[in-house]
């Protein structure tokens, strides 16, 4: 009977799973839908605390288990309250590793636990390796991609680079595969050489990858960590962790596809092209523009008050400034002057996939103001003024009119096409791609420099006094 109540706590939890990821594709129902995943969750572990039997015995160190779910449940919850929406890429991008490591070190215990080789499965033994392996990337290269986003590591690359890491990868895959078929008697010794040459592979798969394609990668890595937490399904025929891998897996891996396509890139080009790193990015689209135009603070407030149609960009800049509050307030004042606000939002934009949805979500911006790239293309040629809050490669006409440029190809928001373009940055230095923007020195472009958040509290105030 227990054993079908716990059945039960599976199937509702797999069943919460499903209805949160679809909740979550709405923002209005984005965090109701996450708190019935976590509820689901809750369930299963619980259910497995207390109900789960194996050989008639039940778990019995509970003092472990608590103390391990008490520790992470307090170091995530003042971890998710303190961090700064800037660093937000930076968490998803380690707690994403994490699971990878969980994933890693679950095939490494149950390898542990193997006492006679001959007598394993071949299938059990493959997917302990297909877990210890994409687990072992999967936290490296999310390690790697934590670092440079905040900064600490650096784009690297030499030449062969590519040529090494898949020398590393099938080393680690013929390693697992000649344990699996040769059963060697210290096969548990050589299982750490799997981890090693997993780990160094995902070490030197992401090192390359410029700061621009961060979004696609930070994507990649977490269907890797999906796909090892449903080999770890496998393992222990657990089926809600199986479920729960599955739809993490499936669901990086569609919108990794997404965003390639959002930036008509196949994902090979991502991964070994390098786009915006190190010397690759700055090799075009760097030659000179000439001079940029300056707007004063009174003028850009005349311009948005007594225009019909005003579009806002944002930007990391917005989000290094947490000027969000703020946008949303001139955007409230705008519209009770009759002015029609809108936001255009890149697939690309920031540092991680939606970005800057979730920052601007957390000013309450209501959600139909966020127009796609699509949408927001289609009604630039009627919209009187554009403010870039930050953005800069998502709105660099280089990537139309430049084949030498890095991003060219890359479906870009056409805000040239406005009557007037204002951008507001803290300088001219270029965006994470590394290159010149030649919407800056365009006719209709004004630049306003300054930190974000003054500028529009600048820009409130002269609105104001009109």
């Amino acid at each position: 009977m227990e054993l079908n109540i716990l059945t039960v706590c599976y199937l509702i939890a797999s069943v919460t799973f499903i209805l949160g990821l679809k909740m979550l594709s709405n923002p209005a129902s984005a965090r109701t839908g996450n708190l019935v995943a976590a509820a689901g969750m809750t369930i299963a572990i619980a259910g497995t605390i207390f109900l789960y039997e194996e050989d008639g015995q039940r778990l019995h160190n509970y003092a472990w288990i608590f103390s391990g779910i008490a520790i992470g449940g307090i170091v995530g919850t003042f971890a998710a309250k303190k961090v700064k929406m800037t660093a937000m890429p930076e968490m998803v991008s380690m707690f994403n590793g994490m699971g990878g490591a969980c994933a890693a070190l679950i095939s490494l215990i149950e390898f542990g636990h193997i006492h006679d080789m001959s007598a394993e499965p071949t299938g059990k033994l493959f997917i302990i390796f297909a877990g210890l392996i994409i687990g072992s990337v999967s936290f490296a290269g999310s390690m790697v991609a934590w670092g440079k986003l905040n900064g600490s590591v650096k784009d690297h690359s030499f030449n062969g680079q590519h040529i090494v890491n898949l020398l590393l990868f099938f080393a680690s895959v013929a390693v697992a595969a000649w344990i699996t078929i040769a059963l060697p008697a210290n096969a548990h010794m050589m299982v750490y050489a799997v981890l090693a040459l997993a780990l160094l592979y995902g070490v030197f798969f992401v090192l390359p990858i410029g700061g621009a394609d961060m979004p696609v990668v930070i994507s990649l890595l977490n269907s890797f960590t999906g796909v090892a937490a449903a080999f770890g399904g496998f393992l222990y025929d657990n089926k809600v962790m199986l479920t729960g891998g599955i739809l993490v897996g499936a669901a990086g891996t569609l919108l990794t596809i997404l965003m390639c396509k959002a930036m008509n890139r196949s994902l090979a080009n991502v991964l070994i092209g390098s786009f915006g790193g190190g010397a690759t990015a700055t090799a075009g689209g760097a030659k000179a523009q000439g001079s940029v135009r300056e707007i004063s603070l009174s003028d850009a407030s005349v311009l948005m008050s007594y225009a019909h149609r005003v579009y806002i960009v944002p930007g990391y800049g917005l989000a290094v400034a947490q000027a969000q509050h703020v946008c949303h307030e001139l955007e409230k004042l705008l519209e009770s002057k009759g002015v029609e606000v809108k936001y255009a939002i890149h697939p690309v934009a920031g540092r991680m996939p939606g970005h800057m949805n979730v920052l601007l979500a957390e000013a309450d911006v209501p959600y139909e103001k966020l127009m796609e790239m699509e949408q927001a293309n289609d009604e630039f040629p009627n919209t009187d003024v554009v403010l870039i809050l930050g953005a800069n490669d998502v709105v660099n006409p280089a990537a139309k009119t430049d084949p030498s440029s890095p991003i060219y190809g890359m479906p870009i928001l056409d805000v040239e096409l406005a009557k007037n373009v204002i951008v507001n940055k803290r300088s001219m230095k270029p965006g994470y791609a590394g290159i010149e923007n030649e919407l800056f020195f365009s006719k209709k472009t004004s630049m306003l420099f300054g930190d974000a958040k003054k500028v529009l509290q600048d820009l409130v105030s002269e609105i104001k006094n009109l």
